[in-house]
């Protein structure tokens, strides 16, 4: 059968509702969960892209989902729901076996990088629902295709950092190069553009999205060239764009801090910080909303209902807040200009790119 090509808008503001018990008392509750639980056999597991649990970013944010799912269903970790962390590619597959032989029947790859070891073992495991985030595998009715317009909420990151700017220069660090990411770098710099279009952009990429120190070489280099926000879209790597920024405004005052916009989830805790002048500060500007947890939560929560969207690709956007702006340390005016920008991508005045220019298209 073939892959279902429409996408499938599911409104994440109502994840929080959901619920898989029954009414009534606490008890009944739990006990029905249980109940069902040992019905169905549902569990439900997630292997990581090698960014790991704790990466701060994209896979943290679906372990926190999976976890909320899990909890809310009366399930324990290590029997209900549970997490297989990749080191390194050759990881996927064994992880992703892994997961069946626990007896976990919705397994989901977290980010693009794990397509092609879904795509292997999908047909030899019919009866187990598989979810590849961050990307598509067609032709398979046991695998949903999840994916968010990163373009539309990293346009208003690009605005947020034209509003933002004192040296009309910002930077871009991307993780690996691809459809994903393309769409981080493409929005960015449209937002950037549609404010000013004379502001100069540093786009540059790390290779992978689990190497720190070739994010902090980066960062640190942006900096020095006068840039004084940062977007970064690459995961892990991320934790070194944030320690760049701390080493560079710890040596500054407080007015003249440098500032990062943070990605996937809300990072501003990691921008805490001691100025020179002895101000305790924060240096993130805003991050860029992906809601990966509550897709997780949702497809596991559609699984349990036997709507599990298997062969289609479902899609989360600006419009059912599967992407987000968190405007931690906006002016009144940036704000105003994210704002306007928003209503402006909703209202369908505003297409944002999906792909960046081409140089000879700059």
């Amino acid at each position: 059968m073939k892959m279902n090509k429409k996408f499938v808008g599911l409104g994440l503001a109502t994840v929080a509702a959901l619920s898989l018990a029954a009414c009534g008392s606490r008890t009944a509750k739990r006990d029905d969960a249980s109940s069902a639980k040992e019905e169905t056999g549902l569990k439900a597991a997630i292997v990581t892209d090698i960014g790991g649990v704790d990466d701060r970013s994209f896979n943290q944010s679906a372990w926190e989902g999976l976890q909320e799912w899990g909890d809310a269903a009366g399930l324990s970790k290590g029997k209900g729901y549970d997490y297989f962390q990749s080191a390194s590619e050759s990881d996927y597959i064994t992880n992703l076996d892994s997961a069946v032989a626990g007896g976990y029947n919705v397994v989901f790859g977290i980010g693009f990088a794990l397509e092609s070891a879904i795509a292997e073992v999908a047909p030899n495991n019919p009866d187990t629902h598989y979810v590849i985030v961050d990307s598509v595998v067609a032709d398979q009715d046991n695998v949903a295709s999840v994916g968010f317009a990163d373009h539309e909420a990293s346009y208003l990151a690009g605005v947020a950092a034209a509003k933002s700017t004192k040296t009309k220069k910002v930077g871009f660090v991307g993780g690996m190069e691809g459809e994903v990411i393309d769409r981080f770098e493409a929005g960015f710099v449209a937002g950037v553009k549609s404010v000013d279009e004379s502001i100069k952009i540093d786009v540059q990429y790390a290779g992978s999205f689990g190497d720190a120190a070739k994010g902090q070489t980066i960062a640190s280099a942006q900096y020095a060239a006068g840039a004084d926000v940062i977007f970064h879209a690459s995961g892990g790597t991320g934790n070194g764009v944030f320690a760049a920024a701390k080493a560079e405004n710890e040596t500054r005052n407080e007015a003249d801090k440098v500032w990062v916009i943070g990605v996937d989830r809300d990072q501003s805790a990691e921008g805490v910080y001691t100025s020179k002048d002895g101000k305790e500060s924060n240096f993130v500007l805003a991050s860029t909303l992906k809601q990966v947890g509550a897709a997780v939560k949702d497809i596991a929560t559609k699984a349990s209902e036997d709507k599990f969207p298997g062969g289609e690709i479902v899609r989360y956007s600006l419009k059912d807040k599967g992407v987000e702006l968190a405007e931690t340390n906006l002016s009144e005016d940036a704000s105003k200009a994210v704002a306007d920008a928003k209503k402006a991508i909703l209202d369908g005045k505003v297409e944002v790119p999906e792909k960046p220019k081409k140089d000879d298209e700059k």
